[in-house]
């Protein structure tokens, strides 16, 4: 089995201390990168339809996904991937874990405030190892 990394963010600068972790373990064990972007999508925003508003907020990371891409993973010799999904954070995260062989989960701590619940079920019934980013 290959070696692979899931890395979970959220785009803020918080997770790009997660995203760099992740990269040089990576790195370090020829490993391939999948960066995942878990959001919810309840309903369209100011009066636009749900497929408008995914539309934006998935153009959205798209474009600062660019920025970290730019930042950290250009040159950098890591295979990876980047995923937007649609879905609370522990289901996307288990969905992608038992569809894919992964080593271990990095994920930074601030993800759980605003997730919390999500984020406690994610840590305690992951089926990988969870690295979890100060």
């Amino acid at each position: 089995m290959a070696a692979s990394v899931l890395c979970v963010i959220d785009l803020s600068s918080s997770s790009r201390k997660a995203l760099q972790w992740a990269i040089a373990n990576a790195r370090r064990n020829s490993a391939h990168l999948t960066i995942l972007y878990p959001y919810r999508l309840i309903r369209g925003e100011n009066g636009e339809t749900v497929r408008d508003t995914r539309r934006k907020i998935e153009e959205k990371a798209q474009e600062n996904f660019g920025i970290l891409e730019r930042d950290f993973l250009r040159g950098g010799k890591v295979s990876y991937d980047f995923k937007t999904e649609v879905g609370f954070l522990a289901d996307r995260v288990e969905e992608h874990t038992k569809n894919n062989p992964i080593n271990f989960l990095v994920i930074n701590k601030n993800l759980r405030s605003a997730h919390k619940e999500s984020f406690d079920d994610l840590v305690e019934n992951s089926q990988v190892p969870v690295v979890i980013i100060p």
